[in-house]
């Protein structure tokens, strides 16, 4: 097909998520043709699924705390936040009609929990506002020419816009869209980028065959994470997680993956310990563990004196051998520091975001790719990451403000009338 011409300054967003739906918003607004592509059959699905059980918009830590979240990128991300913070993202959500209240945790929540009627309000009017949705359209690269190839149910498609946004997410839950196919083409055209690595995952520990198909699902609450960083500085978490069938999850593990992931990097694996019973001091433990047992299980034992029970009792069995459960010593030392070695994250497509992606030294601060004029990116494909929370969501819109914006005022000053 030959190539669509265009007589004023267009714009072509690649990548149908939140940072995409939000570059198009705002191109719009200052007045740019904007046309958005999506692989799949209709947009946002993984803002759709992320919603299921309640839609975690954004979050109401105060900054400059909230831009600690983005931790080695914080003063880049924070730039973004500075044009669309969350109290931005509030009230963008409330000119859709959508309300939103802060949960006990901070989390920021539509009134509903759910993301499907945000989602419709605001594809409504985008396309009320001019953009132009073409699905089942996925980006291939480019042609000799310059124009951008997609496939399409009906063959090959080729568009040559005024400037691109590409918006393809990282790579995780490839089924949902954001499957990392765009690094190579990227990479050939001299862009660097960080190598793509599970976020906000789970890890891998090798239970024992008893463990992993009697526990597998098991929540562990409340429990309090203890590890070490890079410089060998101890840190302590509360908060909760869930084994796996190979491993462990859940939100206190992605909370740390960054870390945890980086030291298995460094040392092969790391090792994580979970205090199993935070409401009670290591001497009341022991006193507690002295009382006496008589003809009683150790995990009634446990159970009566402890509250420890099921999953926690079951750990304790995984790491420690008959002689270290008898001793009170042993025990009570584990209860209070169980030893889990972590061997590595789980794979990235199980992952609930990724990290690396184009690196941010590559871009200019309006998110445009130094190596390539009038191309720019958002969103997860760029080198950065974040803890669940609502923190992934609202640099994922910030971003695509940025870049928004950034491609009408690039397009604005390269295209103005001789």
């Amino acid at each position: 097909m030959a190539s669509t011409a265009h007589h004023s300054p267009s714009l072509a967003i690649i990548g149908g998520g939140p940072a995409g739906l939000m570059a198009a918003e705002t191109a719009r607004a200052h007045g740019i043709e904007v046309d958005l592509y999506e692989a799949k059959g209709s947009v946002g699905r993984k803002f759709l699924i992320a919603g299921k059980g309640g839609m975690n918009l954004t979050h109401g830590e105060a900054r400059p705390a909230f831009d600690q979240r983005y931790a080695e990128r914080a003063d880049a991300v924070g730039t973004w936040l500075d044009d669309f913070d969350a109290d931005a993202l509030r009230a963008w959500a409330l000119g859709l009609g959508v309300d939103t209240f802060v949960g006990s945790s901070g989390r920021v929540f539509p009134r509903d929990l759910k993301a499907a009627p945000l989602l419709r309000a605001w594809v409504h009017r985008l396309r009320e506002s001019g953009v132009r949705f073409h699905v089942h359209h996925r980006w291939l690269g480019w042609n000799d020419d310059g124009a951008l190839r997609f496939a399409t149910p009906t063959g090959e498609h080729r568009v040559t816009p005024s400037a691109a946004i590409f918006a393809l997410g990282g790579g995780s839950w490839p089924q949902l869209g954001s499957d990392g196919a765009w690094q190579a083409v990227l990479a050939a055209r001299q862009v660097d980028i960080a190598p793509l690595q599970a976020a906000n995952c789970g890890f891998d520990i090798g239970w024992s065959e008893y463990l992993s198909t009697r526990y597998a699902g098991a929540p562990l609450k409340p429990v309090v994470a203890h590890w070490r960083d890079a410089s060998g500085h101890g840190h302590r978490r509360q908060g909760e997680c869930v084994l796996t069938a190979t491993g462990i999850e859940g939100s206190l593990i992605y909370a740390l993956s960054a870390t945890l992931r980086e030291a298995i990097a460094r040392h092969g694996q790391t090792t994580l310990e979970l205090d199993l019973a935070p409401d009670r001091s290591p001497e009341r433990l022991q006193q507690d563990l002295a009382k006496p047992r008589g003809s009683r299980s150790l995990g009634e034992h446990l159970r009566r004196h402890t509250g420890l029970s099921g999953v926690k009792v079951a750990l304790l069995h995984e790491v420690l051998d008959k002689p270290q459960l008898d001793d009170l010593h042993t025990l009570a030392r584990t209860i209070k520091r169980l030893p889990l070695r972590l061997t590595q994250a789980r794979p990235i497509a199980e992952a609930i975001s990724s990290a690396g992606g184009v690196r941010l030294e590559g871009l200019d601060d309006a998110l445009m790719l130094r190596a390539l004029p009038g191309v720019f990116c958002a969103g997860e494909m760029l080198d950065w990451e974040a803890p669940t929370g609502g923190y992934l969501l609202t640099a994922c819109f910030a971003s695509g403000y940025r870049a928004g914006r950034g491609a009408a005022t690039w397009l604005a000053r390269t295209h103005a009338p001789a």
